[in-house]
C-alpha cells in the first residue's frame, strides 16, 4: 500500500528518475567514470574500467539494500556490492581516492539535469496549449477585473498570452539554474583533493568530461547547495505560475459568474451529497500542491549553511525534497495542461457579465473622450464619476444618465456617445500584443 500519493496519485515518468534503482543507476555511472579517469593517468590497469563497468551492469537494489542493513552506510554498501561483481582484480579500484560525496552529488547533478529536461519537456507542451488559446480567442471580448471589481473590458486572449510569456521566462530560469546545477566534483573529505596524488584536477576534469558536467571550481566534502536551492526555487516560481493560472479559473468557475470551467465527466461526481455540483477540485489541487513545492524551497535555504567542510543535516531532507519537488511540479504541469486543453467556455456569460454593470465598465472611455474633445482631464474624471454612482444607485445605464448630463452633450453628440458603449471596439492592441507574444 502506497503510504505517499507520489507513489499512484501524482505519479508520472519523473518517479523512474527518483527510484532506488535509478539513484544507484547514477552512483554507478560516476564509479565508471572515475574508473575510466584513474586508467588515463596510468594509476590504475587499463582494463580495469571496463571491468568495473561490467559489474555495475550486474549490481542488484536488493544486495545494496542488505549490505546496507549492515553497514547502515547506503553508499558504501554500493561500493562494496559493486566490488564483488568485479572479475579479477579490478575490484580494488573501485572507489579508488573518492569520498561518498564525490559520488553522491555529481550523481544528483545528472539525475537533476535529467529531471530539468522533463519538467523543460512539459512546460514547452503546457506552453502549446497557451500559446493556442491566446491566439483562438485574441477577440473574446470579456470584462476585465482588478480588486475583484469590473474595471475596464480585456480578452481571454489576453490573459492566456500573459500565462504564455510567464511560462516562457520560467523556462529561462530552468535553464539558467541547469548550467549551474549540471556541476560535479572529485575532490574528496574536505575538497583539496589530497587523496589523488596530486592529479586531482586532471582526474575531477575527466570524470567530469566524461559526465557531461562542469567541474566545481571550490567544494568542500559538498558541491555547495545554493545549487540546489536555485533550482527548487524554480520548480516553486514554475508552481506558482501555475497556481496563478489554476486559481483564475476557479474564480470564473464560480456560479454567479460561470465564464469558463475545467472538464466534467459525463460520469464525474461533484459532490457525495450535493449531485448538482461542479466544483473545479483540479484547479483547487493545483494550488494546494503549490504550497508543497513553497515549503520546500525554505528547506532548501536553510540546507546552504552546513557547518564548517560540511554536516549531514541536509542529507535527510533531501530524500524527501528533491523528488517531491520534481515528481510534484511535474504532475502539476500535465494536469494543468490537461484542464487547459479541455477547458469549456460560456459565450452568454462572458458577454452577460460585460454587460451587467449597466456600461459602467466604459467610464474610462468616455472620460477620455471627453479630454480629447477640450474638457480637462480631471472634469472629465469628476463628471463620470458622479454619473457612475448615479447610474448605480439608481440602476440606470450610463448611457442614459451621461445623454442627460448638458455638460456632457456640449462636447460629444448622442451617436458619438452611443458609439463609446461598444464594448469590442475598446479593447485597444490586445488582438496585435496577443499575436506578438505568440511569435515568440
Amino acid at each position: 500500500m502506497a503510504v505517499s500519493p507520489l507513489e499512484d496519485r501524482y505519479k508520472t515518468e519523473m518517479n523512474a528518475i527518483f527510484e532506488d534503482k535509478a539513484k544507484l543507476g547514477y552512483w554507478m555511472a560516476v564509479e565508471v567514470a572515475l574508473a575510466h579517469a584513474h586508467a588515463k593517468l596510468g594509476d590504475i590497469p587499463k582494463d580495469a574500467p571496463s571491468e568495473i563497468e561490467k559489474a555495475s551492469k550486474k549490481v542488484e537494489l536488493s544486495r545494496v539494500l542488505e549490505i546496507e542493513a549492515s553497514t547502515h552506510h547506503d553508499l558504501m554498501a554500493m561500493v562494496k556490492a559493486l566490488t564483488e561483481k568485479c572479475q579479477g582484480k579490478s575490484g580494488a579500484h573501485v572507489h579508488l581516492g573518492a569520498t561518498s560525496y564525490d559520488i553522491e552529488d555529481t550523481a544528483t547533478a545528472l539525475q537533476f539535469r535529467d529531471a530539468i529536461a522533463l519538467i523543460r519537456k512539459h512546460s514547452l507542451e503546457l506552453c502549446k496549449v497557451l500559446r493556442s488559446l491566446a491566439v483562438a480567442h485574441k477577440r473574446t471580448v470579456c470584462v476585465g477585473r482588478t480588486h475583484g471589481q469590473h474595471a475596464v473590458p480585456t480578452t481571454y486572449g489576453m490573459k492566456f498570452a500573459l500565462y504564455y510569456t510567464e511560462m516562457r521566462r520560467n523556462l529561462e530560469r530552468l535553464d539558467s539554474a541547469l548550467a549551474r546545477i549540471s556541476v560535479g566534483k572529485m575532490s574528496g573529505a574536505t575538497g583539496t583533493m589530497a587523496t589523488f596524488w596530486g592529479k586531482g584536477r586532471q582526474i575531477q576534469a575527466l570524470v567530469m568530461a566524461e559526465l557531461g558536467l562542469q567541474a566545481a571550481k571550490v567544494s568542500n566534502q559538498v558541491v555547495q547547495r545554493d545549487r540546489h536551492a536555485e533550482v527548487l526555487f524554480v520548480i516553486s516560481l514554475i508552481g506558482a505560475t501555475l497556481e496563478k493560472i489554476a486559481k483564475e479559473i476557479r474564480n470564473l468557475q464560480r456560479s454567479e459568474i460561470m465564464e469558463v470551467a475545467e472538464p466534467f465527466a459525463s460520469t464525474q461526481v461533484g459532490s457525495s451529497t450535493m449531485p448538482q455540483k461542479r466544483n473545479p477540485h483540479k484547479s483547487e489541487r493545483i494550488c494546494s500542491l503549490a504550497r508543497v513545492l513553497r515549503a520546500n524551497v525554505q528547506t532548501a535555504l536553510e540546507n546552504i549553511a552546513l557547518e564548517h567542510e560540511r554536516d549531514l543535516s541536509n542529507s535527510a531532507n533531501e530524500r524527501y525534497i528533491f523528488a517531491e519537488s520534481f515528481i510534484t511540479c511535474d504532475y502539476m504541469l500535465k494536469q494543468t495542461a490537461s484542464i487547459l486543453s479541455g477547458l469549456e467556455f460560456f459565450p452568454e456569460n462572458i458577454k452577460r457579465n460585460l454587460e451587467s454593470s449597466d456600461g459602467r465598465v466604459m467610464a474610462e472611455r468616455v472620460m477620455i473622450a471627453l479630454a480629447k474633445k477640450g474638457m480637462g482631464r480631471q472634469d472629465a474624471h469628476e463628471i463620470i464619476r458622479a454619473a457612475s454612482i448615479e447610474s448605480f444607485r439608481k440602476n440606470r445605464p450610463l448611457l442614459e444618465v451621461l445623454s442627460a448630463n448638458k455638460t456632457v452633450a456640449k462636447h460629444l453628440t448622442r451617436a458619438e456617445l452611443s458609439k463609446l458603449f461598444d464594448y469590442a471596439t475598446y479593447i485597444g492592441e490586445a488582438p496585435q500584443i496577443v499575436e506578438e507574444a505568440a511569435k515568440e
